[in-house]
């Protein structure tokens, strides 16, 4: 395999950095838009705790999920730099589309996609690790779905300890608990959305031959990638976050608790397990629970399925975006 001059690996890997940093930009409404649409926290404060979650996410999960995309959904031998960079490409390009037009996408399954259309590119069906590929298309359905039940059974548990107190203590107490509940959802989402790019990385670095034989995720690469993610996070995503806040429901303080603790909880298992999940997926299906534990009309089910509709687009729409990429650096 050709290996790369160092400028031009330099470039790949700030590349995937790039995004990182929008997968964070982008996603920042998964970790904010409960917080912020019950007014626990103004915008740029709860982005910066948000944040903060996100960068320290790192000691508290290993590198399951970052080998899983690093050699669990196209084989580590047929990944080169041109498979990387279409999968990248593919990822940015579905990412900043959906970002200008508001619409709460999957980044995890964008540079999925990417991946499947750049490996199938270059050495066809038989690059794809297939048991990789179905964990991960389960986990587009099981993530919302276990947020969404998660979620109305903290609803409902809450709804009942609640009963003895007035609405102005059930606030009060909601307010300070939904601190708690956003950090561990940030936290979450840092050790599992971060760990795609790391990923990526390790992977490109394993091609060129800089791990040293066996396949690992390195220490700086750990660092780079949860700190572009917390920078990402720091700009914001103000469109989506309008969207996953208010638009699919309006959320009280113990909703929003119930919606980020339900998402949280997803969030570490399938972490823990090594499965990339989307937290797009997770958070919205959380927030459909606990809209749907008033009554099923206070979701507005148009904008919901308008989402499932980008959930299902994504993997493909990226894949032939990653496809069409690693085409062009055949040109070059």
């Amino acid at each position: 395999m050709a290996h790369l001059a160092f400028p031009l690996l330099a470039a790949l890997i700030g590349v995937a950095l790039l995004f990182d940093w929008l997968n964070g930009l982008h996603d920042a409404a998964n970790s904010i838009a409960t917080i912020v649409s019950t007014r626990v926290l103004k915008p740029h404060y709860a982005v910066a705790w948000a944040a903060f979650f996100n960068f320290i996410a790192f000691l508290f999960f290993g590198t399951h999920v970052a080998s899983t995309v690093g050699k669990g959904i196209v084989d580590a031998h047929v990944i080169d730099a041109g498979v990387i960079f279409g999968a990248l490409m593919g990822a940015i390009m579905w990412n900043v589309t959906t970002w200008v037009l508001g619409i709460p996408s999957s980044s995890s399954h964008a540079l999925v996609g990417g991946l499947i259309g750049a490996g199938t590119a270059k050495a066809g069906v038989s690059a794809v690790v297939w048991s990789g590929v179905i964990k991960t298309a389960l986990a587009i359905v099981l993530s919302p779905t276990l947020g969404l039940l998660l979620a109305l059974v903290l609803t409902l548990i809450v709804a009942w300890s609640s009963i003895r107190s007035t609405p102005l203590q059930v606030d009060r107490r909601f307010r300070k608990l939904q601190l708690v509940s956003a950090s561990l959802y940030s936290l979450g989402h840092g050790g599992n959305d971060a760990q795609k790019t790391m990923g990526i990385i390790a992977v490109l670095l394993y091609s060129q031959g800089l791990l040293g034989g066996d396949f690992h995720i390195p220490l700086w690469v750990v660092l780079a990638c949860q700190t572009a993610m917390g920078l990402g996070t720091l700009m914001g995503g103000w469109k989506i976050v309008h969207t996953m806040g208010s638009k699919i429901t309006r959320l009280t303080p113990p909703q929003g608790f119930c919606a980020e603790t339900g998402g949280a909880i997803t969030l570490f298992l399938a972490t823990l397990g090594g499965i990339p999940v989307s937290t797009t997926h997770t958070i919205t299906g959380a927030i459909v629970g606990v809209g749907a534990s008033r009554r099923l009309s206070a979701v507005r089910w148009n904008v919901a399925s308008s989402i499932v509709v980008a959930w299902v687009v994504t993997i493909p729409a990226a894949a032939i975006v990653g496809a069409l990429f690693y085409w062009l650096t055949l040109l070059f």
